[in-house]
């Protein structure tokens, strides 16, 4: 009888424990970090992600030590076992892409992977921009995967989750270890980025393009340089992005400007300029999304309002909901890109209106997978003629 109530004891207070799971732990932990630790970043907190019970530092007595004032980008190694993603979203206009980092570095507030981070373990806020997985054996597998023999072509997206011209890739250049197989291969890509990084790959990018094997997107949010600064803390300046446009249509490859995210109350008012100004920069295309906030999103962009532009925050989230049926956030396919009602018409059709005057494309010729070919592999027959 005594075995049996230390066993239903001990069975209630593992219930007990569990109750917890999805809820915020009963304890005072300051989530907010202080705005001299987070220099050049873009999230304002390290609030737990939605499988964490909680995450903060907690004042012990002994206060912050002088190392840990200032947050340092921290890098971690992860062997990729594919590295091909499939997807069949009916709002995308590829269904395979390739991130080679997991978090991004640029730290854009309004970023619409940040909640990608919770699935690590990890806070969406400070964590996706200071805690990076890098994937350096992805060209590896990427090789591995195409001379499948299964394996049938479609254009590949580069850098649709974080970007593949983040600052670490300077250094670990996995971004150009892949382009290099896809060059191997005559493998059509699509490049989405805000890096001016890009240019250095133009060895790659410039023969891929005069074979129709390569666009890329670059993605201008506002011309204002201190809005961006505090909007996309590590991304480059505007006018060092449109400096990147430039270079890469110079040596012809062509590019997209993305105006993405458009944000309303806040930077709306500049999509004719943003067109425009990637226009001048040589851009043949362009195209479009609404901010999205979809779950850590919303109450992170929330709190970057209320700290750079509380006079614009009640008008902007007034904007979004009305797109979104009263709510931050409709993820609907179909929907979530654009948002509906008279707001997202207008915007529609500034977009439209302003594309046919600057001669902008909305939609691009396709690249070429007539060319896709795999190269000859150490131990393959040789053919006899």
């Amino acid at each position: 009888m005594k075995n049996m109530q230390e066993d239903l004891r001990f069975c209630a207070y593992v219930l007990y424990l569990f109750s917890f799971v999805g809820h915020t732990v009963p304890m005072q932990v300051d989530v907010t970090i202080d705005p001299e630790c987070r220099k050049a970043r873009g999230a304002g907190s390290s609030a737990a992600g939605r499988y964490d019970l909680a995450r903060g530092r907690v004042d012990d007595g002994w206060g912050i030590l002088p190392e840990e004032a200032q947050i340092r980008t921290e890098v971690r190694m992860e062997d990729a076992r594919s590295v091909i993603t499939y997807n069949k979203s009916p709002d995308l206009p590829f269904d395979r892409s390739i991130n080679p980092y997991r978090g991004c570095e640029h730290g854009c507030v309004y970023c619409f992977a940040r909640p990608t981070h919770a699935y690590l373990g990890l806070s969406p806020g400070l964590d996706f921009e200071t805690r990076l997985v890098a994937r350096p054996n992805a060209a590896e597998v990427l090789r591995k995967e195409l001379g499948a023999a299964r394996y049938r072509v479609k254009t590949i997206a580069l850098g649709t989750n974080t970007d593949p011209y983040q600052p670490v890739e300077r250094d670990l250049r996995i971004a150009r270890a892949c382009l290099e197989v896809l060059a191997e291969f005559n493998h059509p890509v699509g490049i989405v980025t805000k890096g001016a990084m890009v240019e250095r790959d133009l060895d790659i990018l410039a023969p891929m393009a005069a074979k129709g094997l390569v666009r890329v997107g670059v993605s201008l949010t506002t011309l204002d340089a201190d809005l961006s600064r505090r909007m996309e803390p590590r991304a480059p300046a505007p006018a060092r992005r449109l400096a990147a446009i430039r270079r890469l249509t110079d040596a012809g490859v062509p590019v997209r400007v993305m105006t993405s995210p458009v944000v309303p109350g806040l930077t709306d008012h500049e999509l004719e300029a943003l067109l425009a100004a990637g226009a001048d920069a040589g851009a043949d295309a362009a195209s479009w999304i609404m901010l999205r906030l979809p779950r850590e999103v919303s109450p992170l962009w929330q709190e970057w309002l209320a700290e750079h532009a509380p006079g614009r925050a009640g008008k902007v989230m007034a904007r979004l909901r009305e797109m979104h049926g009263g709510r931050d956030y409709d993820p609907r396919w179909g929907h979530r890109m654009r948002g509906e009602g008279l707001y997202a018409e207008m915007i529609a059709q500034r977009f439209k209106a302003a594309c046919k005057r600057l001669g902008l494309r909305e939609k691009s010729a396709p690249l070429r997978c007539d060319l896709f070919a795999r190269p000859p592999q150490a131990g393959d027959q040789l053919a006899l003629f």
